[in-house]
């Protein structure tokens, strides 16, 4: 069967071929995750961009499951000249407008977000099990990852050194769910990380009217505290996929020092404990701004951390240009499984 699905046509005319590239290594990766070895075109249908490619006949539940890609807005099985339009049910977990209000400076594109979410989970053995699976940003900000991965119908887990966007991204999240009446419950704790206390909030809530349906519950935890920790707050729970978009600035300054810390060195102690926070199969999505560190130093610090780098062709041309001083690049890698080890 020949499908074709309709891309979301980027207003920024500069940004629409990267979409492209992005959206079709995302849409590799998904088809990839349902055995489904594809050789997809980007073709102009009526002046929109499509993906079209050949496949097996794709279940109802496979459609839908693929309609949560960041930039399809329309699916159809092609048949000749024609389009036929295909039934498929939304896929979101919680409305989509969720990552998309809190308005901020420095935020990253929810679309972009959902992109490396995506491609990151289909890169593990959990994709198309989100109920049970946990995503952490362990530099979460005001927490646009964390929305994304509560809309894909998984747990999120934050971490910041940010008290003040922390504070701001859980208030948020409570509003929302007051106002979507949705079922919840909030409590501010702590955690210990050797000798450190971290403090932590959580918010618990349900998805289904159903109360205490096993299957319907989720939650978001925020920790305060620098990324380094993310392997001792995770260790009795280990996230199945990790995402981190790096701050785009000169030097990124951590909570514990004067002096500001160079990118290269953040990573190369962080990435250990990103590690050590996701289980074996897990999966990593890390952009950055390659001005201020370059893609060739990001995948060797994720080797030197045990990491396997995802380095064929369709993940190794996604780099573009977002602004003057941004031309931003992403790299995805996993955790080998034990059998890998």
């Amino acid at each position: 069967m020949v499908y074709s699905f309709q891309l979301w046509k980027h207003p920024n005319i500069h940004y629409r071929e990267a979409v492209q590239r992005l959206g079709r290594c995302e849409l590799f990766s998904m088809l990839r995750c349902l055995s489904v070895d594809a050789d997809i075109q980007i073709e102009i249908i009526g002046s929109a961009p499509f993906f079209t490619f050949e496949s097996r006949t794709l279940s109802p539940e496979e459609l839908t499951w693929l309609r949560g890609h960041s930039g399809i807005v329309f699916m159809a099985e092609k048949k000749g000249g024609s389009l036929l339009p295909l039934p498929v049910s939304p896929s979101e977990a919680l409305s989509e407008e969720l990552p998309e209000v809190l308005k901020y400076k420095g935020k990253t594109s929810p679309s972009f977000t959902r992109m490396m979410l995506n491609t990151a989970m289909s890169l593990t053995p959990f994709a198309r099990h989100a109920g049970s699976a946990v995503v952490l940003d362990p530099l979460c900000g005001k927490g646009t990852g964390l929305f994304c991965a509560l809309c894909s119908g998984a747990s999120a887990v934050g971490i910041d050194i940010s008290g003040k966007d922390l504070r701001e991204a859980s208030d948020y999240f409570r509003r929302f769910l007051k106002l979507h009446r949705v079922s919840h419950t909030f409590v501010r704790h702590s955690e210990t990380a050797g000798t450190l206390p971290v403090p932590a909030e959580t918010v618990r809530f349900s998805l289904s009217k159903e109360k205490g349906s096993p299957d319907s519950q989720r939650f978001l935890t925020l920790y305060e505290g620098d990324t380094s920790l993310a392997g001792t707050l995770l260790r009795k729970k280990p996230a199945h996929a990790l995402i981190a978009d790096l701050p785009y600035g000169v030097q990124h300054a951590p909570q514990s020092g004067k002096k500001p810390e160079p990118f290269d060195r953040l990573l190369s102690r962080a990435l250990p404990a990103w590690k050590e926070a996701l289980r074996p199969g897990g999966a990593l999505a890390v952009s950055f701004n390659t001005l201020t560190l370059k893609t060739e130093t990001v995948r060797s610090l994720l080797a030197e951390a045990g990491f396997l780098v995802c380095d064929s062709p369709v993940f190794s041309g996604l780099i573009h240009s977002v602004e003057q001083a941004v031309v931003r690049d992403l790299v995805f890698a996993t955790v080998p499984n034990h059998s890998q080890a």
